[in-house]
Protein backbone atom coordinates (compact mmCIF):
# COMPACT_ATOMS: atom_id res chain seq x y z
CA UNK A 1 0.00 0.00 0.00
CA UNK A 2 1.08 3.34 -0.61
CA UNK A 3 1.97 5.82 1.43
CA UNK A 4 0.10 9.13 0.72
CA UNK A 5 1.08 11.82 3.02
CA UNK A 6 -1.29 14.44 4.13
CA UNK A 7 0.89 17.33 2.66
CA UNK A 8 0.64 16.01 -0.74
CA UNK A 9 -3.26 16.35 -0.64
CA UNK A 10 -2.80 19.60 0.98
CA UNK A 11 -0.48 20.95 -2.29
CA UNK A 12 -2.36 19.38 -4.73
CA UNK A 13 -5.74 20.62 -3.34
CA UNK A 14 -3.87 24.18 -3.26
CA UNK A 15 -2.97 24.03 -6.97
CA UNK A 16 -6.40 23.02 -7.81
CA UNK A 17 -7.96 26.10 -6.00
CA UNK A 18 -5.39 28.31 -7.38
CA UNK A 19 -5.98 27.25 -10.88
CA UNK A 20 -9.87 27.86 -10.21
CA UNK A 21 -9.91 31.42 -9.00
CA UNK A 22 -6.92 32.24 -12.16
CA UNK A 23 -9.37 30.89 -14.37
CA UNK A 24 -12.08 32.72 -12.70
CA UNK A 25 -10.14 36.36 -12.44
CA UNK A 26 -9.54 35.61 -16.50
CA UNK A 27 -13.13 35.33 -17.17
CA UNK A 28 -14.21 38.45 -14.66
CA UNK A 29 -11.40 40.64 -16.57
CA UNK A 30 -12.48 39.22 -20.16
CA UNK A 31 -16.22 39.96 -18.65
CA UNK A 32 -15.68 43.46 -17.68
CA UNK A 33 -13.66 44.05 -20.95
CA UNK A 34 -16.51 42.83 -23.18
CA UNK A 35 -19.05 44.79 -21.14
CA UNK A 36 -17.14 47.83 -21.32
CA UNK A 37 -16.98 47.86 -25.02
CA UNK A 38 -20.59 47.04 -25.19
CA UNK A 39 -21.43 50.33 -23.60
CA UNK A 40 -18.97 52.28 -25.13
CA UNK A 41 -20.62 51.16 -28.69
CA UNK A 42 -24.15 52.34 -27.30
CA UNK A 43 -23.53 55.56 -25.92
CA UNK A 44 -22.09 56.33 -29.10
CA UNK A 45 -25.01 54.98 -30.99
CA UNK A 46 -27.46 57.22 -28.88
CA UNK A 47 -25.58 60.19 -28.83
CA UNK A 48 -24.43 60.02 -25.46
CA UNK A 49 -20.41 59.91 -26.47
CA UNK A 50 -19.27 61.63 -29.58
CA UNK A 51 -17.55 58.68 -32.11
CA UNK A 52 -15.41 62.34 -33.29
CA UNK A 53 -13.61 64.76 -31.60
CA UNK A 54 -16.60 66.93 -31.88
CA UNK A 55 -18.81 67.46 -29.35
CA UNK A 56 -21.35 69.89 -31.21
CA UNK A 57 -22.49 70.82 -34.34
CA UNK A 58 -23.76 69.60 -37.31
CA UNK A 59 -21.03 66.99 -37.77
CA UNK A 60 -21.88 65.72 -34.16
CA UNK A 61 -25.39 65.64 -34.51
CA UNK A 62 -24.91 63.53 -37.93
CA UNK A 63 -23.11 61.14 -36.30
CA UNK A 64 -25.68 60.11 -33.34
CA UNK A 65 -29.06 58.81 -33.43
CA UNK A 66 -30.41 61.72 -31.68
CA UNK A 67 -29.03 64.06 -34.25
CA UNK A 68 -30.83 61.64 -37.32
CA UNK A 69 -33.68 61.91 -35.76
CA UNK A 70 -33.97 65.62 -35.22
CA UNK A 71 -32.86 66.27 -38.74
CA UNK A 72 -35.49 63.52 -39.80
CA UNK A 73 -38.36 65.59 -38.31
CA UNK A 74 -36.87 68.68 -39.16
CA UNK A 75 -36.97 67.27 -42.89
CA UNK A 76 -40.43 65.95 -42.25
CA UNK A 77 -41.62 69.41 -40.84
CA UNK A 78 -39.99 71.29 -43.91
CA UNK A 79 -41.66 69.10 -46.60
CA UNK A 80 -45.20 69.63 -45.14
CA UNK A 81 -44.50 73.71 -44.88
CA UNK A 82 -43.54 73.46 -48.40
CA UNK A 83 -46.43 70.75 -49.69
CA UNK A 84 -49.16 73.67 -47.60
CA UNK A 85 -47.32 76.57 -48.80
CA UNK A 86 -46.46 77.68 -44.86
CA UNK A 87 -44.00 80.37 -44.59
CA UNK A 88 -42.01 81.24 -42.09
Amino acid sequence: MSDISLSSIASSTTAAVGKQVSDLKSAASATTASFASALNKAQTAVGLKPKTGFTAGPTYEASTLAGQTKAAFNSTINTAKSVLHIKP
